[in-house]
């Protein structure tokens, strides 16, 4: 955990986030992961810091998500790391509304028409979201009575949106000359580190985005976004061709890491035979050769660690470089035998060929090598050295044609490195600081400085590598260069999450201050109350220098709180209640029936959806009922299959749902009928009742 930790604190683009933004990790989740990482990282990078800082808040909270981690066992870096990155991206994600052209087609939407069925559960991990348009889709009914109880506006919606707009106009007020001249002391302080700061590219991504239903000029499609995925997040296009009807499936896929196999001898050979280009590489075969176990292990390593240095590198076989590792991961796979295709056009099993390449790079590229190969009997780690650059990695190779990705070029910041077997070791980091732009060792509390000859001599097992850009680096000095003392007679507005980017990526995109504005352009109601913490404000020659340069925007000068959004999140509220208080009275009305002759089966998963909408924990209401996943045809009939996540519900309540929502199918259960006392008796048995009656 320790060197996990430390290479992802070396990470200036997500440190700074937590440094600058702080007050930005904010969530309602338990165990609030994010706030413990930001304690952390505001302890590791204090002026004052007396020592070591122990994470027992952090350490906590994920053994208490994920029991994996518990206990004293050698757990995985590199699963820890997924671990932590998702619970952040969980906390942190935010919905994010853009209106786009219906003209303009993303890559997403082409990946969705040519998909085949074969590839549906691979599609399932880029979109995983459900569509508008669903089959069971239907319209909520306008009911004037419900209209009226949703709409209807009372003297506290009046007062509550008064209260949060005289709020945003008290701030504009006080944000006068006290506040600007507060606010050029912090942009100040931006400037003086934007000449420290290193230069990279990004192409930001969400991990879920959904299309929704379009209009006839322009579409919402809604996304979640994080910081960790606008950091880590990046996309592969996978093709699947058919060597028989030639037809081509592509699929888009979000990625946080490249794990990459470690070729062996034989794989090495084709890769850099001269047709290394057409070759069919298969990833499972690569690295055969695994290094002995046990105390066997130990000194073969300090053995060859002395050795290698004295002996030519012929002696020891070919080498195996970083670049090898990723032409081996990015080669075309032969799909035959047992792993055949099954073509859509062709409605069989094929031969195909699969190969991929990177559609988008994220800002920072997490490396995972395949080191450890766990069989049901035992496990066993690839002892292989790979070298890797300090400086320079050239992915051009790998990028898809069509991809809007200019830069592809990048520079190591930290690598972790595992000593021992595939059933104990230790982990240590090696790290690049970004203040003085030296290495370092980090073995627990040890933490010594070391040469570049010590860090590509390591065993490196997961590598981070960050974006290279000198051109971002000489915009953020000419802005710095400016005076930001020039009397204007505007003040503008600018996202403090974007100002944070411009600070720490190579190309931050155009400016967005979507994130404290709505699409109706004010405030958003639930953001009135901590403003502050999301917008910066600048003097007027600072932003036409930016706007110049990046565009986008919109311009603000004035903040309100959104008068359309109060409205709406009125209607919500009062649509939550209603919807709450009639399913608990029809509900308490079904458990007091004795027997009821018929029940109504629903999708737990959905009435999960539903529930946390009623209940205030999700913002959007769920879609469409959807009983698809819980029923089976049985005799030309939908019934319940067996041990499907389900729910029972009165006929009342499912008329109810159904009625909002729409949806279905209708999955009807009929409890058998109680016998009479006579009816269950045997016949000699009914006559003596019947004369014992008379």
């Amino acid at each position: 955990m320790n060197a996990a930790l430390q290479a992802l604190s070396n990470c200036p683009p997500l440190t700074q986030f937590f440094l600058d933004c702080g007050s930005l990790a904010r969530t309602d989740k338990k165990p609030a992961i994010c706030r413990s990482y930001y304690k952390l990282i505001t302890e590791l990078w204090h002026k004052s810091r007396p020592g070591a800082v122990v994470p027992t808040n952090l350490f906590q909270g994920i053994k208490a998500v994920n029991p994996t981690f518990r206990g004293y066992s050698q757990q995985d870096a590199q699963e820890f790391l997924r671990c932590l990155m998702d619970l952040l991206h969980e906390e942190l994600k935010e919905t994010v509304i853009t209106v786009e052209d219906s003209n303009t087609t993303n890559v997403e939407e082409r990946m969705e028409e040519e998909k085949c069925q074969s590839d549906a559960d691979f599609q399932s991990r880029v979109n995983n979201d459900k569509l508008e348009n669903d089959p069971w889709s239907k319209p909520v009914a306008d009911d004037p009575a419900e209209n009226a109880m949703l709409i209807e506006e009372d003297e506290n919606t009046s007062k509550g949106y008064r209260r949060e707009r005289s709020l945003c106009t008290k701030m504009n007020r006080t944000n006068s000359m006290d506040d600007t001249e507060k606010d050029t002391k912090s942009f100040r302080e931006t400037a003086e580190l934007l000449n420290n700061q290193e230069t990279v590219k990004v192409q930001i991504h969400s991990r879920y985005s959904v299309p929704t239903a379009p209009s006839s000029k322009k579409k919402k499609s809604k996304k979640y976004r994080s910081v960790i995925s606008d950091i880590f997040d990046g996309s592969i296009l996978s093709s699947v061709q058919c060597l028989t009807c030639d037809r081509v499936s592509v699929t888009l896929e979000t990625f946080q890491d490249l794990s990459l196999p470690i070729p062996g001898k034989e794989d090495l050979a084709k890769l850099h035979s001269a047709n290394h280009q057409t070759s069919l590489v298969k990833a499972g075969s690569c690295g055969e050769a695994y290094a002995p176990q046990g105390w066997i292990a130990f000194f073969v390593e300090y053995f060859k660690r002395f050795v290698v240095s004295c002996v030519p590198s012929w002696f020891w076989g070919p080498t195996v470089t970083l670049q090898d590792c990723l032409a081996a991961f990015f080669a075309r796979d032969e799909l035959k035998g047992d792993n055949m295709y099954s073509c859509e056009k062709c409605k069989k099993l094929r031969n195909g060929v699969k190969f991929c390449k990177v559609q988008h790079f994220p800002e920072i590229l997490c490396i995972h090598l395949k080191r450890f190969r766990h069989d049901l009997m035992f496990s066993t780690k690839i002892g292989t050295h790979v070298s890797f650059p300090l400086e320079g990695l050239d992915l051009q190779p790998f990028l898809a044609k069509d991809s809007p990705a200019q830069i592809a070029v990048y520079d190591l910041l930290s690598v972790i490195c595992h000593h021992g077997t595939a059933i104990n070791g230790h982990y240590i980091a090696y790290c690049r600081n970004n203040l003085n732009n030296r290495w370092y060792e980090f073995d627990d509390q040890s933490v010594t400085e070391v040469t570049e000859s010590t860090i590509q001599n390591a065993e490196a097992y997961v590598l981070f590598y960050r974006k290279s850009n000198e051109e971002a680096k000489k915009k953020r000095e000419r802005v710095s260069s400016l005076n930001v003392m020039e009397p204007s007679l505007l003040q503008f507005y600018i996202s403090r999450l974007w100002l944070n980017k411009f600070r720490t990526f190579a190309e931050p995109g155009s400016i967005s201050n979507n994130d404290f504005l709505c699409i109706h352009g004010g405030v958003p109601p639930h953001k009135a109350s901590f403003i502050e913490d999301l917008v910066v404000m600048l003097p007027q020659n600072i932003w036409d220098n930016l706007y110049s340069r990046y565009g986008g925007g919109p311009a603000v000068n004035h903040l309100y709180v959104c008068y359309t959004c109060q409205m709406e999140t009125e209607k919500i509220e009062k649509r939550r209640k209603a919807e709450m208080e009639m399913f608990i009275r029809l509900n308490r009305a079904f458990q007091e029936e004795e027997s009821p002759s018929i029940f109504y089966c629903i999708s737990m998963q959905w009435f999960r959806e539903w529930e946390a909408f009623v209940k205030g924990k999700d913002n959007d209401p769920p879609g469409p009922i959807d009983n698809t996943k819980i029923g089976v045809s049985k005799c030309g009939s939908l019934v319940l299959k067996e041990g499907a996540d389900s729910g029972q519900i009165s006929e009342e309540t499912w008329n109810f749902l159904q009625s909002i929502y729409g949806g279905g199918p209708e999955i009807i259960l009929r409890p058998p009928v109680a016998q009479s006392e006579s009816e269950s008796l045997p016949t000699e048995d009914k006559v003596e009742l019947e004369t014992h009656r008379l």
